[in-house]
């Protein structure tokens, strides 16, 4: 039996079992966090984000490479890849670009099915992180589905947020859309040997340029929220995403971009970011497991018939669906 002191005992294989458990749900899977949930909040998580074909996995591959053989970080990979809407399998072959980690007892990659999960992660992932940051890893990077600008759930899970865009891949403006780049901690142009680059990162500048809130603000099930600094810190200097050219194939910038996340880290710290973006991420995790906890028991309480002749109603168009939601809301709680 796999139990959660095998895993803060840093035992790989019950690890392995344990993060089966944790993202199928399970009873114990779900009691096995809540033995390790005190012994979190040290891992250092950082979001990678970006289109299709920006060369997210090879960075990553880089990045955990880096802080193995440069900083001896124990590192945690989490790929989050696509399920089909029609089989709901998953290719998880984000392990093919990642096989100079191989061997390496303080590497270890999980790679998960979104699921159908919006926001680029599955909906379990945020559970995952926190066996991987109870069982001691140092650095947790997260790499999303590459879905483009819905990516922004990420945001909420990361301390860091890198946005990878990569010349070539369309026009500028494809970069600069509503939600994909006020994300970004810190904006990566990867395959900067490529046709273009200049133009890329100018177009990403001149964003940059245009505004630099103090606050990263995104909604959350249609109510704002931001991850602000406290009012006391609000002279300090605001934090402005920095431009990194890399060229993953080959480890060109790939020092300099450890580099820069480590001055983000620096200044979550000093600004009180760190502690704010640890709530935000605590809370929206509360408010997801609330709704789940009301959806089940709202099932536990409504009979199936009851549900069908509510749908059929609204088929038929004699009732709306608000309305019907609401009849069947009232009959759950008499």
């Amino acid at each position: 039996m796999t139990t959660p002191q095998a895993v803060l005992n840093g035992e790989r294989l019950a690890l392995a079992r344990m993060l089966t458990k944790v993202e199928n749900n399970s009873e114990e899977g779900r009691l096995a966090l809540m033995e390790l949930f005190p012994h979190t909040g040290r891992a250092h998580l950082i979001g990678v984000t970006g289109a299709p074909g920006t060369g997210k996995s090879s960075l990553v591959n880089q990045l955990a490479l880096h802080y193995r053989k440069q900083q001896n970080k124990r590192v945690a990979i989490v790929a989050v890849d696509p399920s089909s809407p029609f089989t709901g399998g998953a290719v998880l072959g984000d392990r093919v670009r990642m096989r100079d980690l191989s061997g390496d007892p303080n590497v270890f990659i999980r790679s998960m099915a979104s699921r159908g999960s919006l926001g680029g992660l599955a909906q379990s992932t945020a559970n995952v992180v926190q066996v991987f940051d109870a069982a001691g890893f140092d650095v947790v990077i997260v790499e999303t589905v590459g879905a483009g600008q819905s990516e922004v759930d990420i945001a909420r899970l990361a301390h860091t947020t890198l946005v990878v865009e990569a010349p070539g891949l369309g026009d500028d403006i494809q970069a600069i859309k509503a939600g994909i780049l006020e994300i970004a901690d810190i904006l990566v142009v990867n395959k900067a040997d490529r046709p273009g680059v200049e133009n890329t990162e100018k177009a990403l500048k001149t964003m940059l340029e245009l505004a630099h809130p103090a606050e990263r603000v995104f909604k959350h099930h249609g109510t704002y929220m931001g991850v602000a600094a406290p009012k006391s810190n609000l002279n300090k200097a605001v934090w402005i995403p920095s431009i990194q050219r890399t060229i993953s194939t080959e480890g060109t910038g790939i020092a300099e971009l450890v580099d820069a996340i480590a001055k983000h880290t620096a200044y979550l710290r000093s600004s009180g970011g760190w502690a704010l973006r640890e709530r935000t991420r605590l809370e929206v995790e509360l408010e997801a497991l609330l709704r789940e906890g009301l959806m089940n028991k709202f099932r536990e309480s409504t009979t199936a018939e009851a549900f069908e002749q509510a749908l059929e109603a609204v088929i038929q168009r004699k009732v709306s669906p608000w309305e019907a939601a609401n009849d069947l809301l009232k009959g759950s709680t008499a």
